[in-house]
Order: C-alpha cells, then structure tokens, then sequence
C-alpha cells in the first residue's frame, strides 16, 4: 500500500486502503443514517501546529494524531464499526505561544468548540465519542470536555493518547516534547519532514532530582516551553531512527485497537440523559 499525503496539507499520512474510507465526512446524509448504528464509534484525531524545535515540522501533533485514526480505521475500522472525523488541527498550545508558527486556541475557545462538536454529534445514530489526542498540552483540557459533553449531551467520550515512551535513560523520564521516541516515530511517518542535522537535546537534568516538582510528580507545575531552553525540545533526539518509530508505531495501533475493543464493551448508562 501507498503512503499518501492530502493536498489541502492537513497532515493526513496514511495508507490507501479500507481505514480512508471509513471517513464521516465522506459520507453523504442518508449513508450517515444507514451505515452507523446506536453501537458505531466516532473518533476525532486531535493535534496541534506548534514549534517542535528545529527538526520537526510544526504539524508533527497533527500528523501522528492523524495517521494513528488512519491506522485505527484501516485495522480496526470494519471490526469495531469506527467512524473517523476530519482532525482538529488547532488546538490549547499556549506553551508554545512563544514560538513563530505555533497556532492555538484558549482553553475557553477549545472547550466551546469541542461543545460544539458534540452537540452537532446528536444527529447521528450513535452516542459515542472517542478523542485520540497526540498532544500533552491537550490532555487536561479534554479530560473536562469528555465530562462536559457526558453531562450537557449525553455522549459516551473517551479519551486516548497515541504515544508510547520507551524511557530512554539519556532523557531522564522527560522525553516529552521533540525527544527521541516522538522523533523516531515522525522519521517512520514522515521521514522528509525530519531534519537530524538540526536535531539537538535539550534535558533538564536538574529537574529529575526533585522529589516532588517534575513532570509526573506530585507537584505539577505551570510552564512554557522555552522556559528550558531557546530551541523548545525538551528530551534528546539523537540516536532517533525510522526502525524505532515502526517498532513503537506497531505498538501503539494495536494498543489503540484494543482499547476501541473495550470502549465497545464500556456499560452505557441509560439513565444519564442530556442537561439541555
């Protein structure tokens, strides 16, 4: 299968084959009435277009996020009955407000729209939503959203991260943004978007001694990306190659399959009705 690429540059990679054609979008309005059912899955690809420092492309969120429901509904699609939304490209990236290129959304605005997309969701057969996000900065604000849209329309939302970090020992557990897994993974999708020349690492170490205030600790923190460091990375992305991304790649689909398989099964309860 061909490896493709959409001309409106939205950062579509896939493979040509039955997951493009499990595409909401593409359906007319009857077929939406007669192909999905009370049991379909809908799945919204969420990313970002933000600064990645200076070897990936600003739509690196976008892209993995996208590829990964290409994967889903070429895998998975026909056997879970999942239905793929065209991707939201922008999104909360205030972190990287600093950075040219980097286009974002408030927390007010993103919420109202993912309000929005849920309520315009009412018309079809189904009631559930699945948001597959490839951006941390997201993660926060969609956790509210899958609740809010639980409470305000009813919707069964879940949320599912297509990210696998392997804990390179370099990155000292913060190989979160431009490190090596994610540019691995980006060398795999779209190697000609990945510049290694300009690739350089950017930890910070000091962060790892504390017992409390680091990323995953108990104390979480407000931060912007160029806090540490001009570039943005945060992580090392040297050594980071193609096989190491199809190797994680492989990993995530059929992770992400798996969960789709008990987001199947997830118990609806009936009794939870639309607020207004």
């Amino acid at each position: 299968m061909s490896q493709i690429v959409s001309p409106c540059g939205n950062g579509r990679v896939g493979q040509l084959g039955s997951g493009l054609m499990r595409q909401l979008a593409d359906l007319s309005m009857p077929e939406v009435s007669r192909r999905l059912t009370d049991e379909s899955v809908i799945v919204l690809p969420v990313g970002a277009v933000e600064a990645h420092g200076p070897h990936l492309p600003l739509a690196t969120d976008l892209i993995v996020a996208t590829a990964a429901v290409d994967a889903l509904m070429t895998r998975f699609g026909d056997e879970h009955d999942l239905w793929a939304l065209p991707p939201l490209a922008f999104t909360k990236s205030n972190e990287h407000a600093w950075a040219p290129g980097t286009v974002w959304l408030s927390a007010r605005t993103m919420l109202a729209v993912l309000d929005d997309i849920g309520r315009s969701l009412l018309t079809a057969p189904t009631r559930t939503l699945v948001f597959v996000n490839a951006h941390g900065g997201n993660s926060a604000l969609l956790q509210v959203a899958c609740r809010d849209l639980r409470l305000a329309h009813g919707l069964r939302t879940f949320l599912a991260h297509p990210f696998k970090d392997t804990g390179r020992p370099s990155e000292l557990g913060m190989g979160i943004h431009g490190g090596h897994d994610e540019t691995s993974i980006l060398l795999h999708l779209r190697g000609d978007l990945v510049d290694m020349a300009k690739a350089v690492p950017n930890v910070p170490s000091a962060l790892a001694e504390n017992r409390f205030v680091k990323w995953g600790g108990a104390v979480s923190f407000g931060w912007l990306s160029n806090d540490f460091g001009p570039t943005g990375v945060i992580g090392d992305p040297l050594g980071a190659n193609a096989e190491h991304g199809a190797a994680l790649w492989k990993t995530i689909i059929d992770e992400l399959g798996a969960a789709m398989a008990e987001v199947r099964r997830f118990p609806n309860n009936a009794a939870v009705s639309p607020s207004g």
